[in-house]
């Protein structure tokens, strides 16, 4: 697993998405940040909340130059599945996230333990959930990355604290490795 570290430079990035095409991070434009928000995938209810949340505020992140999606290592069809369980209708959803690609960003893999509290058969491997803001230039600002499905960052903390970052130009932090 590798470390990424701020104002330098992520790794490449690139999904299928169930709005029909592939998603590439180098071809995405935000005014000012690109959110990527990687998920555990349909077995999580956790997930579920949280990406409904995002739903809920994608038009609030676009409106300060911040375009979010949501990623995962599920198949289209659990990506599908999600989408329509979780009733979103703003967030684009990449699938299909290669493992070792999970690693790179610094990720970490869960083995499946069978069905979830929801029913759902965890797949045989997954990656745990994170956050990353990305600046138009591909350097990374900031990122939160959880070995567990709880205690994650709160979208709308979050992005309270985007409006002083962009208004007040503040730097990205931790940078010294």
């Amino acid at each position: 697993m590798s470390k990424l570290m701020p104002r330098q430079p992520v790794p490449g990035l690139e999904v299928a998405t169930l709005d029909g095409g592939p998603w590439r991070l180098a071809d995405q434009t935000p005014a000012n940040f690109t959110m990527v928000v990687f998920y555990r995938g349909l077995h999580c209810p956790i997930c579920g909340t949280y990406i409904r949340q995002l739903d809920n505020l994608v038009s609030d992140f676009e409106a300060v130059g911040v375009s979010p999606i949501a990623i995962s290592s599920d198949s289209e069809e659990r990506a599908r599945q999600s989408k329509e369980r979780w009733h979103t209708d703003k967030i684009s959803f990449g699938y299909g996230l290669d493992l070792d690609m999970a690693r790179a960003w610094g990720l970490y893999i869960s083995s499946g333990r069978g069905k979830t509290s929801i029913g759902i058969e965890e797949p045989a491997l997954f990656s745990e959930p994170g956050l990353f803001l990305v600046r138009p230039d591909g350097t990374l600002f900031g990122a939160s990355v959880n070995t567990m499905p709880f205690a994650r960052p709160h979208f709308d903390e979050l992005l309270k604290m985007l409006g002083m970052i962009i208004e007040k130009n503040y730097p990205a932090r931790g940078e010294v490795a």
